[in-house]
């Protein structure tokens, strides 16, 4: 916590004005005058209570979310929903258990704007800041790897100065010498965090490296069951929901496709599912109809500016409207709405054959958006399929609500800026 408290000096995106002072004011005050002025005179006072009762909550959910984090990075993002939900849901057993009366419509928006503007916070952070965090090289002079928001310090001995760093990070699991193990616990004393190189690592750039693929945080290969079957059925129904809602659209986009170029409405093309079985995947057609129809490694990949792709084509991959046929394949159980994106099979053999580990990601089911496509975007080549199938194995080793609901935040974004499409 010391961590988040040290850089909310520096960014103002991390300091508690910011955090708790937006969102009382867009999910409490905002809404609070807006109703105020359009409902009726003798639902005032319930208004009233919803609105000291929203005010606790988002004070409880801020000083939940500042004091359960502990890694920088990706994990702050994953603990917003759980720590409103727990401030929200404890604010309605006040008003059911206490037979107090409250406007049900003004919770709610409270409770999704409060999620609105704590993921919006932390997306800025994480683009403005920059730690200063020291790091012990007894095994290796390699600088570790990681983006721009971090600036590392190699540390010579214990009597190196500790007084501009944010935090401390080694290899907590390996027998360090004593006169490190107890200079460690005086920093932690003094409030300095000292982390976990490996998982700092992970929280900070969204990715397990393929050397380090060990157990998810389950303590096992195989992510919690329980959740897959849970989110199995949210995918259903929300599939059959979308499919009703969205029918107009998914009409008028056909007809548009088959005005625009010759060829079929629907592309279709074999990728490799869940436990790495092959299934047949649908997408509205984005290629021209000679050269979408090519077979082999080269025709699979799509490049930059492909030449293939037509104008109506593009802007649909931009906004990935092209990707909503695939809500049969959910339907179907062969994919979900979050999930690593499922390869051609031709290139899937091909990664696997030059990436080990590469099959592991077949553990889970695929999804429409991805860990890998919020952060990386399109790519193709076995290298940056590499660098890719980092960000997969993060996605499983932490496969939980948590982060699916940071995929759908931040693939709102990707859908607005068209970020990764090809």
């Amino acid at each position: 916590m010391e961590l988040f408290l040290v850089k909310s000096r520096r960014s103002a995106w991390n300091r508690l004005v910011v955090q708790l002072g937006g969102c009382l004011l867009t999910a409490a005050v905002i809404p609070f005058f807006i109703r105020y002025l359009t409902i009726d005179a003798d639902a005032v006072g319930t208004l009233e209570q919803t609105f000291v009762g929203c005010i606790g909550a988002i004070v409880v959910g801020v000083w939940l979310l500042r004091n359960v984090t502990t890694y920088p990075g990706v994990e702050t993002g994953a603990y917003i929903l759980p720590a409103f939900a727990l401030s929200y849901f404890a604010l309605l057993m006040v008003f059911v258990f206490g037979r107090i009366e409250y406007n049900r419509l003004t919770l709610s928006l409270a409770f999704a704007i409060s999620l609105i503007w704590l993921f919006f916070v932390h997306f800025k952070s994480q683009r403005s800041q920059i730690l200063r965090i020291g790091y012990l090289p007894l095994f290796s002079d390699t600088e570790p790897a990681c983006s721009t928001a971090v600036e590392w310090i190699a540390l010579a001995g214990v009597e190196s100065d500790f007084s501009t760093l944010d935090a401390v990070a080694t290899d907590l699991r390996i027998d360090l010498p004593e006169d490190w193990d107890r200079k460690l616990a005086d920093l932690a004393l003094a409030g300095v965090p000292v982390f976990h190189l490996k998982h700092l690592l992970e929280s900070l750039t969204g990715r397990v490296e393929l050397e380090h693929l060990s157990e998810n945080s389950f303590g096992s290969l195989i992510p919690l069951s329980a959740y897959q079957s849970i989110k199995y059925g949210i995918d259903f129904i929300t599939a059959v929901v979308a499919a009703a809602v969205l029918l107009p659209l998914l009409l008028i986009v056909a007809i548009i496709v088959k005005c625009s170029s010759q060829g079929s409405i629907l592309f279709t093309q074999w990728r490799i599912g869940t436990r790495g079985e092959p299934f047949k995947v649908y997408k509205f057609r984005t290629m021209t109809a000679s050269l979408s129809s090519e077979s082999g490694r080269e025709a699979a990949m799509t490049k930059l500016n492909d030449t293939r792709v037509t104008p109506v084509g593009r802007f649909l991959r931009k906004t990935r409207i092209d990707e909503l046929p695939q809500i049969v394949n959910i339907l179907r159980g062969e994919m979900s709405w979050i999930g690593p994106r499922p390869e051609a099979e031709v290139l899937s053999r091909w990664y696997e054959k030059e990436i080990p580990f590469y099959r592991y990601r077949h553990i889970v089911r695929p999804g429409i958006a991805g860990w890998a496509q919020v952060n990386q975007g399109h790519v193709a080549d076995v290298d940056e399929v590499r660098s890719k199938l980092h960000y997969d194995f993060y996605y499983i080793k932490n496969f939980s609500p948590w982060i699916d609901l940071l995929i759908i935040a931040r693939t709102v974004r990707t859908v607005l800026t068209g970020f990764g499409s090809r």
